[in-house]
Formats: structure tokens, sequence, C-alpha cells
């Protein structure tokens, strides 16, 4: 019991407070405040943790909306004597226009700020300075490092190791040679899927020191819950280690990348 209070006070305090930090711009620095969401880890973090507490904030208003009219309603016009009967009505068109074009703008406005961080979050760049062909298949990962021409690759039983270097925008290039897979880092806030006979690209930059988990977010076939993965966030010298650690194992070149579509190539970083 003392636990579900504990749960009330909290989203009591949270729609109390989460439109007031939100206009200070200080939503995205709180664990209570992200909402269920870990910190970002990237960049381009920050920007999904504010659509998701937008989305909020338009939840919490139109639910208090809601909640209040009833309420008004039920005390306004309740009955106040047995034999009394309420005036009988078929329609009101104010009303009725009201409570369709209300919805709809709010629907259009929510989707137009998701496509708007969409596209920026997709949107392709020539500021990178890595590629990492990330080749999804059943049920593991490899990572083929393009622009140093080494790979790491893992087995269900054997969990592979991402290395990324902090405060370096990287380009990540999704294949498959087999089923639908998605390449998911949740600290990066950040999912896409892998489709075989496709290459879907995409840039992070990840700017805070550590190590993550990953794991394949489309279910994919009988080992699917052990497709996971770790990701470490280094500064450039541990990478630059790391890089050749690699090469001296004798794991040069390129795990094959899978079905692509027809007449396209993995970037070659090299040439940016």
């Amino acid at each position: 019991m003392a636990g579900q209070r504990l749960t009330l006070r909290r989203i009591a305090i949270l729609v109390v407070l989460l439109p007031i930090l939100a206009s200070c711009g200080m939503v995205a620095d709180n664990e209570f405040t992200r909402v269920g969401f870990p910190e970002p880890a990237t960049q381009e973090g920050p920007g999904i943790i504010e659509l998701w507490q937008g989305f909020w904030i338009v939840a919490i208003a139109v639910g208090l909306l809601v909640i209040g009219l009833l309420v008004f309603a039920s005390i306004k016009f309740r009955r106040k004597s047995e034999d009394e009967v309420p005036p009988q009505v078929r329609y009101n068109i104010p009303l009725e226009i009201l409570y369709t074009v209300v919805p709809l703008i709010i629907v259009l406005a929510l989707f137009g700020f998701t496509a708007k961080e969409q596209n920026k979050l997709t949107a392709l760049t020539d500021e990178y300075t890595h590629v990492v062909n990330v080749v999804g298949f059943r049920w593991s990962w490899s990572f083929n490092y393009i622009d140093s021409n080494v790979y790491e690759t893992g087995t269900p039983g054997v969990v592979p190791t991402l290395y990324l270097p902090v405060d370096e925008k990287v380009r990540f290039e999704l294949t498959s040679p087999d089923v639908l897979h998605s390449f998911w880092i949740p600290s990066f806030l950040f999912k896409m899927d892998i489709v075989p006979g496709a290459i879907n690209r995409f840039e992070l930059t990840p700017d805070k020191v550590g190590t993550y988990v990953g794991k394949c977010a489309e279910l994919c076939g009988q080992d699917h819950a052990r497709m996971l993965f770790n990701v470490k966030v280094v500064e450039r010298p541990e990478y630059d280690q790391y890089i050749a650690s690699l090469r001296a194992k004798g794991q040069t070149g390129m795990i094959p990348p899978g079905i692509l579509p027809r007449g396209e190539t993995i970037t070659n970083a090299g040439a940016n």
C-alpha cells in the first residue's frame, strides 16, 4: 500500500512539474522527468527525450481536460430530484465540430513534430569520421570497421563488442544475409530495422564514455533472445588500440554484409 501511495505521489508530482521543467529546459537532466528513458549517450539523444516529454505533456493536458469536463458535467447536470427528467437533445453541432477538429489538430501537430525530429535523426551528412557496417544474422552480430579494414563477429554464445570513439560521428550501415532484424542500443535512444536486400543508414555521435548494451528488437527466430551485443564508447587512443588488436589477431578484411540492393555497396569511409 505504501508503494502504491508513493507511485501515485510521483505521478501527481510529474503532472504538476513536467510542463514547468520542460519550459525551463531542465527535463532531460533527471531520471524521473525523462519518463522511463535512459540518460542519452549521444548528441542526438536529447531531441528524442524532448519529443517524448512533449507527448507526455499533451497526454497529461488532454487527460486533465477530459477528467475536468467529466467532473464538471457530473456536478452541474446531476439529477436534483427523483422526478426530474433532463432535457432530451439529439446533437449539438458546435460541440461535434469541436471534438472532431481539436483531436485532429492534436494528432497533426504530434505527427508534424515527430516527422521533423525523425527527418533530422535520419539525415545523412558528409561530417562522419567512421563507417561501421553492422551485419545482423541468425543469431548474432558482425561489425565491419570499414575505414580500418577490420572486423569483429560474435555467436549466440559469445557476445560481440562494438567499439566507438567518443565525440566522433559514426555512420552505421545495416545489412542482413537472412531475415529481418533490428539494431537497438537503448542508451542511444535509437533503433532501426535491418532488412535483407536493403542498406539502412543513419549517423550518431556518441558523447559519453561508457559501456552500453545492445540487442535485436525484431523477433527473428529461435535464438532471437540471444542476439545481444555490447557497445564501448572510449577515448580515441583506446579505440585505436582496439582496432590494432583486431588487426593483430588477423581479423582483417570484411565479413560478407549479406544481401545488398542491386548496384549498391557499403560506403567507403576512406573517400570521405
